[in-house]
């Protein structure tokens, strides 16, 4: 593990941390225009979690250790996940351990812990909320392993650093069939796993249709704060496996000081584009029905394994 290995992980966790909240504002205020609202202001993420950070922390009776420690568990997994994702570099300290199954399963840790939190409250939305992210997650985070699979059939490996690097080295995989099936289906899997219109609306507060809410309802103060900066990281690293993955142009193959800076300027451009597409399509569709949800998720496995397909017949 290298010292530059080491400085380019922490970099990209001090980045997305600092980065994820204005992202989620900046899809605010582009959904707030062209409804013809002025909308809030785009660092208003952060001063919802400066306010809960401020408040106390308010726990029911009824619950256990597991609803203590789930809001840690889904801040650490993201945190980590975006440490190893290839946001700036491809030269990572934690480019040995950074492959494909590693994080699938820490973003299926987080969910988990999030869905038993939600039953381990008692109630009945929580519960509910559980049930339903249980059902996404057990269709959209296979589509995502089969997904990026796809790709890494061509490279020979499951390192998401060897992926991009593989990519940038023969630019013409980026518009072969395999990479357009896998980028359609990990685009879907993105909208789900974020909460997105059409699966979920991330601004209601009706409990017979959200998900990701419902899970939180009883969470308060510095666990709720986690709880949404960790959202707010999913999204970044969703986005940025979607940016780098497919279209890897800009990202460094050193850990030279100009090259990451080249290299965060090119992911945050690309990053911002990506947001800007979902929040304008949130505008002109509307949320689909609850049971319409796993049917779009199962259309997005399939294309993830027509991805795969195709990578073997037209390797």
């Amino acid at each position: 593990m290298s010292l530059t290995g080491t400085a380019v992980a922490l970099l990209q966790v001090v980045l997305t941390i600092a980065a994820a909240p204005f992202l989620v504002g900046v899809m605010r205020l582009i959904r707030a225009r062209l409804e013809g609202r002025v909308g809030p202001p785009i660092v208003q993420p952060w001063r919802d979690l400066r306010k809960l950070l401020g408040k106390d922390r308010m726990v029911s009776d009824n619950t256990g250790w597991v609803f203590s420690i789930a809001p840690l568990v889904l801040l650490a997994s993201a945190t980590l996940v975006a440490g190893i994702v290839p946001f700036l570099s491809t030269k990572s300290a934690l480019d040995q351990v950074g492959d494909l199954f590693a994080v699938v399963y820490l973003l299926l840790l987080g969910t988990v812990f999030l869905s038993l939190a939600g039953l381990d409250a008692g109630t009945a939305f929580g519960g509910m909320g559980s049930s339903r992210a249980m059902t996404i997650t057990a269709i959209a985070e296979p589509t995502v392993l089969v997904a990026i699979f796809a790709l890494s059939v061509s490279t020979g490996s499951s390192n998401l650093g060897s992926i991009v690097a593989a990519t940038l080295a023969h630019p013409a995989t980026a518009a072969s069939p395999e990479s357009l099936l896998a980028f359609a289906a990990l685009a879907v899997v993105t909208i789900a796993e974020t909460g997105r219109i059409p699966v979920d609306n991330p601004n209601t507060h009706l409990e017979l249709t959200m998900i990701h809410e419902a899970m939180v309802l009883e969470y308060s103060g510095p666990d709720l704060a986690l709880i949404e900066l960790a959202a707010h990281l999913r999204l970044v690293v969703f986005l940025g496996l979607l940016s780098n993955l497919f279209v890897p142009w800009g990202i460094a193959t050193t850990a030279q000081p100009l090259q990451l800076l080249g290299a965060a300027v090119a992911v945050a451009v690309k990053i911002v584009v990506l947001a800007a597409v979902i929040a304008i399509v949130e505008v002109f569709m509307a949320k689909v029905r609850l049971f319409r949800v796993p049917e779009l998720l199962a259309a997005s496995f399939v294309l993830a394994f027509l991805a795969v397909t195709a990578s073997f017949f037209l390797a």
